[in-house]
């Protein structure tokens, strides 16, 4: 992701109130919809994160960390693997039909493929600059990486034998791609952060078919779908949340949410969507009452710095992480911003549940 002014924002706050223990947040004044957060675990490990990615189907928990992915059980949540040996990952993608999995690392400008039972990897792709979020497109079977330094998507088969020679081209995007959703049904939705539009693309041609401006909504993040109802949920900098008719691009709601938010998701069993926001240190519950009908039922009380997130289909738990930190180290003229120093062994899950 590219959140340069979001880590800007959190380096301020802990200049402001000198913590060095962010990861404690005060207890929840109310629980919307009975949510809070039930199970805190302390799983230790290197590097920052970014985003996460929950198999419901599989029972596994995939967390990036720069250089690895660390996976866990989903009932359990003992740690299972570890996939070793990258550069600078971002986030994760399920292509469960061909039994595969995808990393999108960055810090090479590749898509690495690894097998979902073995965890071994399987192949390397070539992307665009700066590869960040990936998506899995059932449709079409295609994984594709957003390209953050390029803004580009690079489209893989993944059914192909050869994986490292299975990218199938190049959309250009027109402004820096931030998440993405598909619809399973062969459209492709994708957030243009400096441009506060999103894209509607054609997973097939790889072709922009529609560009729709988010007013009110600024530099938009995190996003996700509610594929019966054709909605989208758009996490905004300006603290709201846009929900988007994904048929016509009408901005139809914007509830508001906390600040930092980096993700969203979209319990269709509940009819919930959420907005993990790291900087407020909470997660906004929105409640879907109809196609046309967003409300905020307020928010989770979670920990300084958890924004990213994802949901578990199967239990309605929503999973965030993050870590300890202390104050950031001296500004330079490479690292005018630079991160909050983490406290070593100090990452850990928080699960959000009933």
């Amino acid at each position: 992701m590219h959140r340069a002014s979001r880590i800007a924002s959190v380096v301020s706050v802990l200049a402001l109130v000198g913590v060095l223990n962010l990861a404690a947040a005060p207890a929840p004044s109310s629980t919307p919809a009975g949510y809070r957060v039930v199970k805190t675990l302390s799983v230790g490990g290197e590097g920052f994160w970014d985003y996460l990615a929950a198999d419901s189907a599989a029972r596994r928990l995939y967390v990036t960390r720069g250089t690895h992915v660390m996976v866990f059980d989903l009932d359990s949540w003992a740690q299972v693997g570890d996939i070793t040996g990258l550069h600078g990952i971002h986030g994760v993608a399920i292509a469960a039909p061909e039994g595969r999995g995808y990393i999108s690392d960055g810090g090479s400008a590749e898509a690495v493929a690894f097998d979902l039972k073995s965890l071994h990897v399987l192949g390397k792709v070539k992307t665009g600059a700066g590869a960040d979020a990936i998506l899995y497109d059932p449709a079409t079977h295609r994984v594709f990486t957003w390209n953050g330094r390029a803004n580009t998507a690079t489209a893989i088969d993944a059914t192909a034998k050869d994986i490292d020679d299975s990218g199938v081209g190049t959309i250009v995007l027109g402004g820096r791609p931030e998440f993405a959703a598909s619809d399973g049904a062969g459209a492709i939705y994708v957030n243009l952060e400096d441009k506060s539009t999103v894209l509607k693309i054609d997973a097939k041609s790889l072709k922009i078919v529609a560009t729709w401006p988010l007013a009110p909504c600024e530099e938009p993040s995190g996003m996700a779908i509610d594929t019966a109802h054709h909605r989208l949920l758009i996490g905004c900098a300006n603290h709201m949340m846009a929900v988007v008719n994904a048929d016509s691009g009408a901005v139809i709601a914007t509830p508001a949410i906390g600040a930092g938010v980096d993700a969203n998701g979209f319990d269709p069993g509940s009819q919930l969507g959420f907005s993990s926001n790291g900087r407020d240190a909470n997660l906004t519950v929105v409640q879907e009452k109809d196609p046309n009908t967003f409300i905020e039922l307020g928010n989770v009380a979670t920990a300084m710095g958890a924004r990213t997130m994802t949901i578990d289909l199967q239990t309605h738990n929503v999973i965030l992480v993050t870590a300890k930190f202390g104050p950031p180290p001296a500004a330079t003229t490479e690292r005018p911003h630079p991160r909050p120093s983490m406290v070593p062994g100090s990452f850990e899950l928080l699960v959000v549940g009933r």
